[in-house]
């Protein structure tokens, strides 16, 4: 009877850790609050590790296969970036609507007779809260004479958003142009970002409905290796030798291969960069710093 208890405790809670990695993957925003509640913001690797490590053990304890314990563990590592939302593409799209408000705010500015240095200014304090800080960044160098070419550059690096390369590079030969011209040329800017949000969550959604599918799969698989697990333990009895781990390996590296693939076949085809900032340019978000794109 204690072994049974035993078991059906491990089972139990192997059942739990795989409830846990399909949620993070279903819901990786309710996790990642909730994963803020307890551990504090900024702690995104120790929670996915807590994860792992928890799906490891249970794994560990329901099938005494450390092939099990190890594919568990990755699994409760991975998946939840796998399988969740496509925050990466969502952000991006997020930002290439910012600058398309900020080039309608420089639009509508310029129209009204300012100048485009002090359009900029101007929206230091107006611009989208996205963007805000690269664009009051952007305004003090321009006040302390800083070329507006350079100036440009470095918001580009800043935002590193391929449509802020695009209002970088525009702006940067708009200097001395008509106001009636770099309100135009700043319109259509405008209307070229939109267009590229739109795409992006266009994409993204094609994307859902991809990882959807493969949601059901891989639950539809975990469930049947623990209901072997629980009801029809004998079954899986020819893994618990070596050769039987060295086949579950096999199985997991090809599942791996395949969830990868699958993650490739949906990914978008990334806009090429009209700049190539260096990264380090552009500050941590607090969505950034609390979770993978």
């Amino acid at each position: 009877m204690n072994w049974q208890l035993i078991a059906a405790a491990a089972v139990g809670g192997g059942l739990s850790a795989a409830g846990l990695v399909l949620i993070a993957g279903a819901a990786p925003d309710l996790c990642r609050r909730a994963g803020e509640h307890v551990f504090g913001a900024g702690s995104a690797a120790v929670r996915r590790g807590v994860l792992a490590l928890a799906a490891g053990v249970a794994a560990g304890l329901a099938t005494g296969w450390v092939v099990g314990a190890v594919l568990a563990a990755a699994a409760a590592w991975w998946l939840p970036r796998l399988l969740g939302a496509d925050r990466a593409v969502l952000e991006e799209a997020e930002r290439a609507e910012a600058v398309a408000s900020w080039a309608a705010q420089l639009r509508d500015l310029i129209a009204g007779s300012a100048g485009l240095h002090q359009a900029i200014v101007t929206t230091a304090q107006t611009a989208p809260a996205l963007i805000r800080d690269e664009v009051a960044q952007l305004a003090r160098s321009l006040r302390s004479g800083m070329g507006l070419e350079e100036a440009m550059a470095g918001f580009a690096a800043r935002v590193d958003n391929p449509t802020a390369d695009l209002v970088a590079v525009a702006l940067s030969t708009a200097e001395g142009r008509h106001a009636a011209d770099l309100g135009a040329l700043l319109g259509r800017l405008a209307e070229a970002s939109r267009d590229r949000a739109h795409m992006l969550a266009r994409t993204s959604a094609s994307r859902a409905r991809v990882r959807s599918s493969v949601r059901i799969i891989a639950g539809a698989a975990l469930a049947m290796v623990a209901g072997l697990v629980l009801f029809n333990r004998a079954y899986l009895a020819p893994f618990d030798t070596v050769t039987g781990q060295v086949v579950l390996a096999l199985v997991g590296a090809v599942w791996a291969v395949g969830l990868v693939w699958l993650a490739r076949l949906a990914a978008p085809v990334a806009q090429p960069r009209l700049l190539t900032p260096p990264k380090a340019h552009r500050p941590k978000t607090p969505a950034a710093a609390g979770g993978g794109r």
